[in-house]
């Protein structure tokens, strides 16, 4: 019997050597090196697109948390949400009521976009432009009108010539179309950011998107450039989202951010509370993940490659921290 428990108790087992406990212990490490990230944020506002036809890829809650994790790096961030399901703005916690005011107003009556911008109350650095209802309706409206791919540029250079703080960053919530809605979000932008889902369909229709701003550089918007690819509901216990990130960077290698957002119960909880993960918990994994997505989107720069090849603290693991769904 001694000899037995002298055998037992040789090896004992370590939370210290765990999945968990090495999940915890990097997620920790990494938001230490985010206490003391510091970006530049001068020049012009960069305005960047976030569209992908493709739904239920993560496009309005990339493009939430993107903005609500600049903001946290102190810079002024505009969304405006152009998508008539108005999911953004109520992520924001903006009021977006039919009576509200809203992007809609801009594109089809021409007010001015200052008059319909509010502050979210998670930041008074994170501004929206919210979409209502009416927007649903927007596509058929604006085939008469004049000037019809270009309403919203017009009324985005106008606001940024006018403000007094004019933002750091513009991110446009696009509808998951390639209507008039996303053409006027191609027309006005500069960059564009394709969020892609870490699943088997992930690069199904990414050849029409792609060809739809060839065709827009062509014709409408010569400035508008792929700069940047998230990928997003990355799990890594499967060789799937492995091997479907690999294929993008395969294909995309300079535009591909190489912090990966993985599924997360606290992203898919915040906006039920009308915040980002950002304000909802800040220390959860998919937040870290978005705050680390943000310094390489903020650090990259209009046009800037120099820096995708550079290596980071920052740098997002390959692995999707499980050990948050216990959290919930």
């Amino acid at each position: 019997m001694a000899e037995s428990e002298s055998t037992t108790s040789s090896a004992p087992f370590s939370f210290d050597d765990s999945p968990i406990a090495r999940e915890l212990a990097d997620l920790t490490s990494r938001r230490k090196a985010l206490e003391g990230v510091r970006v530049e944020l001068t020049g012009p506002a960069r305005v960047i697109t976030v569209s992908n036809q493709k739904g239920g890829v993560g496009k309005t809650t990339s493009t939430v948390n993107v903005a609500a994790a600049l903001a946290s790096l102190g810079a002024r961030v505009l969304v405006i949400d152009l998508d008539p399901q108005g999911n953004a703005s109520t992520a924001l916690g903006v009021p977006h009521t039919a009576d509200i005011p809203s992007i809609y107003d801009v594109l089809i009556d021409e007010f001015p976009l200052t008059d319909i911008v509010q502050t979210s109350p998670e930041s008074d650095l994170l501004l929206c432009a919210p979409s209502t209802i009416h927007l649903a309706g927007a596509e058929i409206e604006l085939v008469s009108q004049v000037a019809r791919e270009h309403r919203l540029r017009t009324a985005l250079e106008e606001y940024l010539a006018s403000a007094e703080n004019p933002p750091h960053f513009v991110l446009i919530d696009c509808p998951p179309s390639l209507g008039l809605l996303t053409i006027n979000a191609f027309t006005a932008a500069d960059e564009l950011m394709i969020p892609i889902q870490c699943e088997y369909y992930a690069l199904e229709g990414l050849s029409q998107l792609l060809g739809s701003v060839r065709m827009i550089q062509k014709h409408l918007n010569p400035r508008l450039h792929l700069s940047t690819i998230l990928l997003t509901m990355y799990d890594g216990r499967t060789r799937l989202a492995q091997q479907v990130a690999d294929e993008v960077r395969t294909h995309f290698p300079a535009e591909v951010l190489r912090t990966v957002i993985p599924r997360s119960v606290r992203v898919s909880e915040a906006p039920s509370f009308g915040q980002t993960v950002i304000a909802y918990d800040g220390g959860s994994a998919g937040a870290v993940a978005y705050r680390e997505a943000a310094v390489e989107i903020a650090r990259r720069g209009e046009g800037s490659r120099e820096q995708l090849t550079e290596p980071t603290t920052e740098e997002a693991p390959t692995e999707d921290t499980s050990s948050e769904e216990g959290e919930s």
